[in-house]
């Protein structure tokens, strides 16, 4: 997948080799993509499962940075679910994330989609507080999504908004899909994914009653959106096993939305049809 892109020649949606990232560009702005960076999840662990993990804040953070470096994007966009905890964040969790937009340059737009684990994000990460030399513009919108320039962009909890079904391309995360590989030995290990195909109009018609129509079908003769679901940026989160037929997806459109998904390791490898692996 390192060498394929989704979208028009105007619209192109790579993924980073070897990343849980996708570069786009569209409208002329380089755009920088990620999904679930979940901080402050070591913290949610001791206190939802009574785990010790050490904090990985300085990693995850440093992974981003280094990201921003080697792409050099106009605009970074969070796929929703930026920090953990469900509710308002603890000290630690709020510190690491004002930390990392301490740490972005302050040429840098960020848009957060709101995910279901961002609780009242908006309430602070956007009240006029400066990140010293960070980004002046951030900006959180709602988890339905929104389109920047042709690509829709949702965290996938919820039903995506119209204007996102109506984009060339579709991104999300939400899923952490992942899948588990067996070798002929017994052995088996989990690597997260990257799910790519087209968004399936059948499945949102009836939730969006639009008179037989669907996403990327609005009596215009356009074909179905690309619709492409991001791997977890945190490497510690769980996720959907993909390959497995008694695992169930997350996002109230999947799998019924994405016709013929196929899985991609964050190396580039393609696996062929998800359900197939």
């Amino acid at each position: 997948m390192s060498q394929d892109t989704t979208g028009s020649d105007e619209i192109r949606v790579e993924p980073v080799p070897g990343e849980p990232a996708a570069t786009a560009t569209a409208g002329g702005d380089r755009l920088l993509l990620v999904a679930d960076y979940h901080a402050g999840y070591e913290a949610g662990l001791r206190y939802e499962r009574g785990v010790d993990v050490p904090s990985r804040a300085p990693d995850r953070r440093e992974r981003l940075l280094s990201l921003l470096e080697r792409t050099d994007p106009d605009h970074l966009v969070v796929l929703g679910d930026l920090m953990h905890s469900i509710g308002d964040p603890g000290g630690a969790e709020r510190g690491e994330l004002e930390v990392l937009f301490e740490s972005f340059p302050p040429t840098l737009s960020v848009t957060v989609v709101k995910g279901n684990h961002d609780g009242k994000i908006e309430t602070w990460l956007v009240d006029d507080s400066e990140y010293g030399d960070g980004p002046a513009d951030v900006t959180v919108v709602p988890g339905d999504g929104i389109a920047i320039d042709g690509i829709g962009v949702c965290h996938g909890h919820t039903w995506p908004a119209r204007e996102v079904l109506e984009s060339e391309v579709i991104c999300l995360g939400h899923e952490h899909p992942c899948v588990r590989l067996e070798d002929e030995v017994g052995g088996s290990r989990v690597e997260r994914v990257w799910l790519r195909g087209r968004a399936d109009p059948a499945a949102f018609r009836e939730h969006y009653d639009t008179n037989g129509e669907g996403p990327g079908v609005a009596g215009d003769g356009r074909p179905p959106s690309g619709l492409i679901v991001l791997p977890a940026f945190n490497d510690l989160v769980g996720g959907t096993w993909v390959n497995l037929p008694d695992q169930s997806f997350l996002a109230p459109f999947l799998p019924d939305g994405l016709s013929d998904g196929e899985a991609y390791l964050l190396d580039g490898t393609r696996l062929g049809p998800y359900d197939a692996i």
